[in-house]
């Protein structure tokens, strides 16, 4: 994801904060320890003065001395994991808490952006740290069937408001499931207030949290990033506008909502279209139905969504009226 030499430098100022945190942490507990027992000190001496050796016998070419100090590393490392279990601690007490164990917080594995990095990047272009609040109270942990009626039936399918909404959850983790090997998207659509955010929000976190990149935006958002693409021109613009197309996973919230136009519709079509041919998955959640979709944004897009969307209907009570009254 391009950034600016200045966001950059703002990422790595994160991340150089990081490794200090975490370094503090594990002098801390190192203190600790050794106040404790002396004796896990001593034999961390030993260690170190053992694998100096073992480093110059090698290159003196001496096999023999060498496999004498492995035998001793293998002594003092066997008798400080028993000092540390006899004493309660943890086997990685002394490991260094990273924070992305992946590239042990350096934003990089080998020469290639860690998946943390690319979100980080995503984050500070788009602000979206705002999501990572919202998902710790919107999830699969704290989605709930309770708000979706066993007497509310759909007469074109046969379930019932909760049994619709079970399906939809299946659905949504199945895409899940199969997002890294399987190219799909999601469209969800029904009344205001039955969860569809919510729904999307559960995949989002799901993702984020296997190191995928997300990008969420209402519908309003997404054009003006999109507008500023086409006539601004600038760098930051054009790039804003190319990561779009590429993160792994768009969100596109509220779709509708938007004041539409010839523009609009042109983007949108661009937008899903890209993204198909690129085979980056999205996610819709709107109000609008089929024929709604249509009319207000061609049959084009109609076309590209219902060839390569899962369609997930909605429909009951508006939730945010029944947490009021609860």
């Amino acid at each position: 994801m391009p950034l600016s030499n200045s966001q950059y430098d703002e990422i790595r100022r994160s991340y150089d904060a990081r490794q200090l945190r975490n370094q503090r942490i594990l002098e801390e507990r190192t203190k600790e320890a050794y106040e404790k027992l002396p004796r896990l000190k001593e034999i961390d001496d030993a260690i170190a003065s053992c694998s100096v050796a073992q480093a110059r016998r090698l290159l003196d070419g001496d096999p023999a001395a060498l496999a004498a100090l492995h035998g001793q590393l293998d002594v003092y490392r066997m008798e400080k994991a028993a000092l540390l279990k006899a004493n309660g601690y943890p086997d990685d007490y002394f490991t260094p808490a990273y924070t992305c164990p992946d590239c042990k917080d350096t934003g990089y594995i080998g020469s290639k952006r860690c998946h943390c990095l690319e979100q980080a990047a995503i984050d500070l272009v788009y602000t979206q740290s705002n999501l990572r609040e919202i998902l710790k109270t919107e999830n699969f942990g704290t989605f709930s069937f309770d708000y979706y009626s066993d007497s509310d039936v759909n007469p074109a399918t046969g379930l019932s408001s909760r049994q619709t909404a079970q399906d939809a959850v299946a659905k949504c983790r199945d895409f899940i499931a199969h997002f890294g090997d399987t190219f799909s998207n999601l469209y969800f659509y029904g009344d205001t207030g039955i969860g569809k955010t919510f729904l999307s929000n559960c995949v989002a976190k799901e993702l984020m949290d296997r190191g995928y990149s997300v990008i969420y935006f209402t519908a309003f958002q997404l054009f003006d990033i999109l507008s500023r693409g086409v006539f601004q021109k600038d760098e930051d613009s054009i790039a804003a506008h190319q990561n779009i197309f590429n993160c792994d996973l768009l969100i596109i919230d509220d779709l509708g909502t938007e004041l539409t136009n010839s523009f609009t519709t042109s983007q949108l079509f661009l937008c899903l279209n890209e993204r198909i041919l690129r085979k980056r998955s999205t996610i819709i959640s709107t109000n609008l139905g089929m024929n709604q979709m249509a009319d207000i944004y061609s049959e084009r897009v109609l076309s590209r969504i219902s060839s390569h969307y899962t369609l997930i209907k909605l429909f009951g009570a508006d939730i945010r009226i029944l947490k009021r009254h609860r």
